[in-house]
């Protein structure tokens, strides 16, 4: 019988990825080094970063089965993503967690798995 639990089903499954994504993306929206990066019309973005949270915290297939494989750093080269602008997605999904009251060991696990992709899809130099 296999005991791993997921961190998907550690945080709360679909319903906490949802509270997450509704909860982090306002943020993102009010930053002045993230908001110029999304489209006006944000729903869609929404609807696709929780169906790749769902999958990437070891849920369901969601973003896999309706777009096919991730490619993520592909996905994110068009936009210039700096150091700046990771640290200040990290921090919006940060204090996203605090809002849905992610405890804090979760929080910090979520924050850690995040980081590795944030950090990764860097493509363009800081802004001096």
């Amino acid at each position: 019988m296999n005991n791993h639990i997921t961190l998907y089903d550690a945080i709360g499954g679909s319903d906490t990825i949802r509270r997450i994504v509704e909860a982090f993306y306002p943020k993102v929206q009010q930053h002045p080094l993230l908001a110029p990066l999304f489209p006006d019309d944000i729903r869609p973005v929404m609807d696709k970063q929780y169906m790749f949270l769902s999958q990437f915290f070891g849920g369901p297939s969601l973003y896999s089965d309706a777009y096919g494989h991730p490619m993520m750093r592909g996905r994110h080269l068009p936009f210039p993503i700096t150091k700046e602008r990771a640290d200040a997605w990290l921090d919006c999904m940060y204090r996203a967690l605090i809002d849905i009251g992610m405890e804090d060991e979760l929080r910090e696990l979520v924050i850690n798995r995040l980081a590795g992709p944030a950090y990764h899809f860097i493509n363009t130099p800081n802004e001096e």
